[in-house]
């Protein structure tokens, strides 16, 4: 059962967040052969052992993979030559989905205190990087988030599960904007249900899995109201449809991949480069 993904496009490759088996598995791009490169040592809190893996993120600098090790409530590193073992980087956290921004620094969202804390390089102590102010629907507060995105200017933004909404926070801001929600529009059909995976192009139109009913919507740049991308056929296995779609991600080459959860699959959808 995929959820995280991260497109390594210098490497060719696809790592995914392996929820099910407790590791994280990597493929090169059009092979159909995958190979395990962290975990996989079955269900367990040792340094060799994932436990409900929700994301990946790969950090060129370490040559290392970063995984959000989510029913252990740690964030490990696990190396790209020593395959056999982690180091914990963060401890008794509530991690569910992360990023990184160009400087590397490392954004983790807890769903367990409603809350994004960013850890600089060297950091020990993170800081909040949106949320913090209690469970809740208002601007400055967060409900339940999942999976995080941040932009090359340092915009977070976050899906929230039980606001049904995905929340744009500035630099240093001490409340979201609403960008994307069921509230947006009048029609049913381009409204969230239950938002995980997010991704923000360079022009602001903002991608969103919207697990609830199994389609991804995007969002343009200042608009009201979303369209779908792909899926919104009902829940099933068919290749135009998903059954509870968690992360996404684009390639270069605007590719879009899909971590369709329980048909445990990955899909690859061509979106118009107009």
């Amino acid at each position: 059962m995929p959820s995280g993904i991260y497109i390594e496009n210098d490497s060719q490759c696809i790592n995914v967040a392996d929820h099910s088996k407790h590791r994280i598995v990597q493929w090169n791009f059009g092979s159909k052969n995958w190979h395990v490169v962290a975990g996989g040592n079955g269900a367990g809190d040792q340094i060799n052992q994932l436990n409900k893996r929700s994301d990946v993120i790969v950090d060129k600098k370490t040559n290392s993979l970063i995984i959000c090790d989510q029913g252990n409530g740690r964030v490990v590193r696990w190396s790209g030559e020593n395959k056999q073992n982690g180091k914990i980087l963060i401890s008794n956290i509530s991690c569910l989905g992360f990023t990184t921004d160009r400087n590397g620094d490392l954004y983790v969202s807890a769903p367990g205190s409603n809350e994004v804390k960013r850890w600089k390089t060297g950091e020990k102590e993170g800081t909040i990087g949106a949320g913090g102010n209690e469970q809740g629907y208002q601007l400055n507060q967060l409900n339940f988030l999942t999976f995080i995105f941040v932009d090359e200017i340092y915009s977070l933004y976050v899906s929230e599960l039980y606001n049904h909404r995905v929340t744009k926070w500035l630099k240093d801001a001490k409340e979201g904007i609403i960008v994307a929600s069921e509230r947006c529009g009048e029609n049913s059909s381009t409204q969230l249900h239950y938002p995980q995976g997010v991704f923000a192009n360079h022009l602001g139109d903002v991608y969103v899995a919207d697990t609830g009913y199994h389609r991804i919507m995007c969002w343009p740049s200042g608009s009201e109201e979303g369209h779908i991308v792909v899926g919104g056929n009902g829940k099933g296995y068919q290749s135009n449809q998903f059954n509870y779609p968690r992360g996404i991600a684009f390639d270069r080459q605007n590719n879009l991949y899909v971590a369709d959860f329980f048909n445990s699959r990955i899909q690859r959808f061509d979106i118009d480069k107009s």
